[in-house]
């Protein structure tokens, strides 16, 4: 049985998803890339680098296009023949974080009101959420899809917070993408950067005042 510490000031936890709740991302797109003749670094170069891929990308986080059409769109940028659910094989490989996800049920148990603050890659035909199994974690689940906004739009985490019903100084936010973070602290919000470290989970249980009661 989880509880929190009296001494902590949290009672709010907000997680991103990919690099988050997922482990070996970068591992499996780059497996997926040589399965498909690719560079390695294929995937990773095209959705960051390419002007085009990287707009496409952006419009697919905002909800302004459906994984779908991003799918028909980005395959030929990639050198793909083969469009058909896309993102869902590229993304086949990628594995739970189950020490992260174990945080969440723990936080969520000891009473915390844990949320989901995600800048989408689309819902359908592949839900990466569901196939990392995920959803039933959270209290409040913000997708940027739905919102029309993405990270790290300022509105975005007032979003999450209105949704959570909780001050911005209760609350700790984890991303691994630093950019994500500036706006989350300037609400007030106490961030921090899933830096790969293996101790993640170990260190916000201590951050945020999570124990296990002895009998």
């Amino acid at each position: 049985m989880a509880d929190i510490d009296n001494g902590t000031p949290y009672q709010g936890l907000i997680l991103d998803f990919a690099g988050v709740l997922t482990t070996g991302v970068h591992e499996a797109h780059r497996a997926w890339c040589q399965g498909e003749g690719l560079e390695p670094d294929a995937w990773r170069a095209t959705l960051n680098e390419h002007p085009e891929a990287r707009r496409l990308y952006v419009d697919l986080e905002a909800g302004v296009i459906s994984q779908e059409e991003w799918n028909r769109a980005t395959a030929p940028l990639l050198g793909v023949e083969d469009a058909e659910n896309l993102m869902g094989r590229a993304w086949a490989g990628v594995r739970p974080a189950k020490d992260m996800i174990l945080l969440a049920e723990t936080a969520r148990a000891a009473g915390m009101t844990v949320a989901l603050l995600s800048n989408s890659f689309g819902l359908d035909p592949y839900d990466p959420y569901g196939h990392i199994g995920v959803w039933d974690l959270f209290d409040v689940t913000v997708i940027s899809e739905r919102e029309g906004i993405a990270k790290p739009d300022s509105e975005i985490y007032r979003r999450t917070l209105e949704r959570m019903d909780l001050p911005a100084e209760a609350c700790v936010f984890v991303d691994d993408h630093p950019v994500n973070l500036p706006p989350a602290a300037a609400l007030g919000i106490t961030t921090v950067h899933a830096d790969g470290r293996d101790d993640m989970a170990s260190r916000l249980t201590a951050l945020l005042g999570l124990c296990v009661a002895t009998a």
